[in-house]
């Protein structure tokens, strides 16, 4: 593990509040985090595929709480 890497790197230095600690803050959980990470940078880094990796995340969250209903 290397700690000289940046903890909030550019794609996240337009925001007043870095997506990891807003999401850390308020106790998220990892799937309602990480489409916050990937909805957040995505002009700055991948474009259309960390948002397919959002809705990636959406869906994952939907089977986890609505594990009962069929779709």
């Amino acid at each position: 593990m290397s700690f000289n890497k940046p903890i909030n790197p550019t794609h996240y230095t337009d925001f007043s509040i870095p997506p990891n600690v807003y999401i850390t803050e308020n106790n998220l959980g990892w799937e309602v985090g990480n489409c916050i990470k990937y909805v957040t940078r995505y002009k700055k880094k991948n474009g259309k595929e960390d948002l397919q990796k959002a809705i990636k995340y959406i869906e994952l969250l939907i089977e986890r709480e609505y594990p009962n209903e069929v779709q």
